[in-house]
């Protein structure tokens, strides 16, 4: 989303005092297939503020998203909460394109996602190569996160 840029606008207050007021560009970009992406990251705007409004603050959203720099993420809550109703229909269909998205596909359900992984790592946890140091094919079991051989 191309905001306007910087900009320096005397406001009046009373007995006449101007003071400026600096106004930054919202941290949005609108990429090729109509997806607002944060901070020039692939973080969709949609995801921060479903983090946002499940509760999570700006510091936990960061945390969870790493990419994303603290102050982009509170730009970007402020933006949305001056602006909720311009973004409705925006949500709205992000909302639709996630459905028909995971309808289209039913081996992609997100439910119920963790319980199947934990299942299935017990499952291999427990098989005779996960405790013979070897897989099936005969060749030494490598640990995930290191070259090194469990």
């Amino acid at each position: 989303m191309r905001l306007p840029p910087a900009l320096l606008r005397p406001k009046a207050l009373g007995d006449n005092l101007h003071v400026a007021t600096v106004v930054d560009a919202i941290p949005l970009t609108l990429d090729s297939q109509g997806t607002y992406r944060v901070g020039g990251t692939r973080v969709t705007l949609d995801l921060v503020i479903r983090a946002f409004n499940r509760g999570a603050t700006a510091e936990e959203i960061v945390q969870k998203y790493d990419s994303l720099q603290l102050a982009d993420v509170y730009q970007v809550i402020g933006y949305y909460l001056k602006h909720a109703n311009e973004l409705g229909d925006y949500f709205e269909n992000r909302a639709r394109q996630e459905e028909a998205l995971l309808s289209s596909h039913p081996e992609w359900p997100p439910r119920g996602l963790r319980d199947r992984l934990l299942a299935r790592r017990k499952t291999w946890q427990r098989s005779p190569a996960a405790t013979t140091g070897s897989c099936s094919c005969g060749l030494p079991r490598m640990n995930a996160f290191s070259s090194r051989t469990i």
